[in-house]
């Protein structure tokens, strides 16, 4: 036999393991070779969200890579911290980070045993496998965590691991860290946190899409109980609380669903860019691009092509900074007002498109006993969504089942039946369908509501701004989403602080900002600043202010005539909207009445220039060509830019701009930028008895005289009194305003305000279109404006218009601009220059027929509405019985007073202008 030669055998054994001792030695300084410093933990800044909250503290809005807020540990309730311990890590607080056997059993055991390599992870592991290592299934990565676990150990306490790791971890429904993970679940904040629902967010770590409690609430409800019953076993609870708790309902939100988030898209989509433009302009600023002191408005005066490559260059950086920075932003907005905006336009639009009829249905389907499912099918597809996106409404889709004479019977997704509106029934029944036939049909996808749309030409905001309830068995009443867009903004006229913001009918089926974006002729919005132009300039002549309130105008035909090329002539003629002309009329009566061809004459006698300069001036236009037709607001223009000139005029002249928020905080609570720069040394002084508030100054440029300015706020006061824009007058306080109608119908405006609120109101198609007979500023914006103002004002007191120093306030005939004689039917209070009133009496305006002309009994101008809020019409002289259907209806009429015909001179008529 052979002799072993043990001394060899044991020499090649020794040099095995030594060799295999060397080789996983220099693997092992391999794999740690280039590992990321425990220091960087200890520094580390994680993603957070940042947040937008509205001036009245609401939030409104997140914008976020990652959602996450950060929660300092000594902010952690120790209950949730046991709860985690519990469900991840009962050792915690008693390893140096790693779990030994844990490990070995996750990795080596299960690769022997073909299994995926899974568990065995420490909290101070997982900290280090989300932040530092990341998630790849490997021994090399569990190595690596493993040492740097350790090594963290020796770093941080565990308090801070424990923080790291309770701000990283990923909770699912777009949480990260559990104080956005208690946020986004349940609307609270970690110390409001029952048992439970603690229970329920330390269950999550280990699948939180399987145990997700809004898509899987079962799953969520066992893993919960689990956890619950792993805090019993630890001892942190009693049973009698782990019973309770087990016991307890899963309730959880969609907190960025309210009402308020809803109706702010629009203004949170317009704020996102404004600071993403200033982060901008300080990167640009900073790399030399632009100069040291610019600022948004700097970026925004440069050409497109250089705002382009700067975008190129920075936006990527900027989008960083806002969606991981953790910034606190304290906006303008106010949530009630823009829940009123956004009710009041879509009412409008409503109301508008349901003039214009039903356009047939979403989409079709067949019609059998699982139509319910059928529902959820097409509605579940990709291409259907954006056809059924409503954003925020409570309507759903129903399927027609069946159409008879006597009842249409329908059913929804949720497989209930029922019955469509007798009312809804025959205003469908016009539709013309492709091929042939009328009206519904079985298998018509719908839109259903239990609340009729509203009608704002015979319901004010009250009547249709709280949903009503409904019967249980009342029938569905049939919706339509218009095709019809607007827009309205509301701003503080003083500070331009924008208080509410919607750009159309829904930001989710459109994200066009038409406040911003829809670059749309004014019409007759404009001309106030014709006649402002007028009242704020002397006559050449004489130096003296000859143009005043009670000028007047001839408004008699107007013709201007230019040879072109090749010898042609064009002419420009302009008419009222009635095809009438009044004589002579003062300016106040031509702004209230809105005639055209006086106003185009007033321009071309002060000099077309003038208009040109004042609408630049006042931020309307960036150049406003000198030619005859922008008198009556040819230019183009957008809402935002309206309400801004708007303001100007009613807060005696001041310029302001538009303010989307008033600071902005970093992560750590400290104010990176501020909207007001001027300095307040009196605004931190402590409080005391009879201290007064800081004096803060006004750096405002004046931009119209304010004696101007008030002359305009005085004539707009009568044309919601008198004029175009009496349907405003249910408002019941002091409010001013001017209708606007381009040619064919196109675009329909009321811009107006009160002491301290202005607002304009726009709607169109997005792509301009006739609009349809009747559609003017008067019938389809002016009650959107009447009824965002009645609910912003409701619990507001009546506040008067501020007369300026340098005012004098003269009473004069309404119709002839004079002073009052025996044969005034009105006198009004006339705002005037020192020493430009006038000192006698003159003669009323007599039409063809020689019968004096009551202005009062006049249509308005070129916007005329189709009914006043209630209903009433002006009666025909010597028949009161007869509604007056050659008139404009909304006239100055008192609303609760009976109809009665004009007092006399019952043989006028209505060819010559006079009646």
């Amino acid at each position: 036999m052979p002799r072993w030669n043990w001394k060899v055998i044991l020499l090649s054994i020794a040099g095995g393991i030594a060799a295999i001792a060397i080789a996983m030695t220099v693997w092992f300084f391999i794999v740690i070779q280039d590992l990321p410093s425990e220091e960087q933990l200890a520094n580390y800044e994680p993603p957070i969200m940042s947040r937008v909250h509205a001036g009245d503290g609401k939030l409104v809005a997140e914008f976020a890579t990652q959602h996450r807020v950060y929660v300092p540990s000594e902010d952690l309730p120790d209950l949730l911290v046991q709860a985690f311990i519990s469900a991840e890590d009962k050792d915690f607080f008693n390893h140096s980070g790693i779990d030994l056997w844990g490990m070995f059993r996750g990795t080596v055991i299960n690769f022997l045993q073909g299994k995926r390599m899974t568990g065995g992870s420490t909290i101070t592991q997982q900290v280090v496998k989300n932040m530092l290592t990341g998630d790849e299934r490997s021994i090399d990565r569990k190595v690596r965590e493993a040492v740097l676990a350790m090594r963290i150990e020796n770093q941080l306490s565990k308090e801070q691991i424990l923080e790291l790791y309770m701000n990283e971890i990923y909770l699912g429904g777009r949480s990260y860290g559990v104080g956005a993970a208690a946020l986004n679940y349940f609307g609270k904040s970690l110390g409001q946190l029952t048992i439970a629902e603690s229970a329920m967010l330390a269950g999550l770590p280990q699948a939180p899409g399987r145990v997700n409690p809004y898509l899987n609430p079962e799953a969520a409800i066992e893993r919960r109980n689990y956890v619950i019953g792993r805090l019993l076993a630890n001892n942190y609870i009693s049973q009698e609380d782990a019973e309770t708790a087990m016991a307890e309902e899963l309730v959880v939100v969609d907190r960025l669903a309210t009402a308020e988030n809803q109706a702010s898209g629009y203004y949170v989509e317009q704020l996102r860019r404004e600071i993403l433009v200033i982060e901008m302009t300080r990167l640009a600023a900073q790399a030399g691009k632009l100069p040291k002191d610019a600022t948004e408005a700097t970026f925004k005066a440069l050409p497109a092509a250089q705002q382009k490559q700067l975008r190129e260059q920075f936006e990527a950086e900027a989008m960083k900074a806002f969606y991981e920075g953790g910034l606190s932003i304290r906006s303008t907005l106010d949530s009630n007002l823009q829940l009123i905006a956004q009710t009041a336009l879509r009412a409008g639009l409503e109301s508008y498109d349901r003039r214009h009829g039903w356009r047939g249905p979403i989409g079709t389907i067949a019609v059998d006993e699982e139509f319910g499912k059928a529902l959820t099918d097409y509605a579940n597809v990709k291409e259907n969504k954006p056809k059924i996106s409503v954003g925020g409404n409570d309507w759903q889709i129903a399927v027609v089942r069946s159409v008879n004479k006597e009842v249409v019977r329908l059913g929804l997704s949720s497989g209930e039946t029922g019955t469509l509106h007798a009312d809804d029934v025959k205003w469908a029944a016009p539709f013309k369908r492709e091929g042939s036939g009328t009206g519904l049909k079985a298998g018509d996808i719908i839109f259903v509501s239990r609340q009729a749309a509203p009608d704002i030409t015979v319901q004010l905001i009250t009547d249709y701004g709280v949903p009503k309830k409904p019967a249980a068995n009342a029938p569905w009443r049939l919706r339509q989403v218009p095709e019809v867009q607007g827009a309205l903004v509301a701003m503080d006229p003083h500070t331009g602080r924008v208080l509410a913001m919607s750009g159309g009918y829904s930001f989710q089926r459109s994200q066009l900002n038409r406040v911003m974006q829809a670059w749309r002729q004014p019409g007759s919005s404009f001309k106030p600043f014709v006649y402002a132009a007028a009242l704020e300039t002397p006559d050449p002549a004489t130096g003296l202010y000859k143009w005043t309130p009670s000028y007047r105008v001839l408004d008699t035909p107007y013709v201007s005539c230019q040879q072109r090329e090749g010898g042609k002539e064009t002419c420009y003629k302009p008419t009222n909207y009635s095809e009438q002309f009044y004589g002579e009329t003062t300016m106040r009566v031509g702004v209230e009445k809105s005639r055209n061809a006086m106003t185009v004459r007033l321009a071309s006698e002060i000099g077309l220039d003038k208009v040109s300069v004042i609408g630049e001036r006042m931020g309307i236009y960036d150049k406003l060509p000198a030619y005859e037709a922008m008198a009556l607001g040819a230019g183009e223009t957008t809402p935002m830019r309206m309400a801004i000139a708007y303001a100007e005029v009613v807060n005696g002249g001041k310029q302001v701009h538009p303010v989307m928020f008033d600071r902005i905080q970093n992560r750590y609570g400290e104010t990176v930028y501020k909207t007001d720069p001027r300095d307040c040394t009196g605004c931190s002084a402590e409080w005391k008895r009879g201290l007064a508030p800081p004096a803060l100054a006004d750096l405002r440029q004046q931009v119209m005289d304010p004696v101007t300015a008030y002359q305009v706020v005085s004539i707009l006061e009568g044309a919601v009194q008198r004029g175009t824009g009496t349907t405003i007058r249910s408002v019941g306080k002091s409010v001013a305003a001017k209708t606007g109608t381009t040619n064919d119908q196109f675009d329909a405006w009321t811009v107006g305000f009160s002491p301290n609120l202005v607002v304009a109101v726009w709607v169109g198609f997005d792509r301009p279109r006739d609009m349809g007979n009747g559609e003017s500023g008067g019938r389809v914006a002016a009650p959107i404006f009447r009824d965002f103002m009645l609910a912003a004002l409701k619990d507001k007191p009546d506040v008067s218009f501020r007369v300026p120093d340098g005012v004098e306030l003269v009473e004069v005939d309404a119709d002839t601009g004079c002073l009052p004689d025996g044969g005034t039917r009105l006198v009004i209070l006339e705002a005037f220059r020192p020493g430009s009133a006038p000192m006698e009496t003159c003669a009323a305006p007599v039409g063809a027929d020689g019968y004096r002309v009551d202005f009062s009994r006049m249509a308005a101008g070129d916007e005329s509405v189709s009914s006043t809020r209630d209903g009433q019409v002006v009666s025909l002289p010597g028949d009161p019985t007869q509604p007056n259907l050659l008139t404009d209806p909304n006239v100055p009429v008192d609303p609760t007073a009976p109809l009665t015909p004009p007092p006399a001179d019952t043989d006028l008529t209505f060819d010559d202008g006079t009646f």
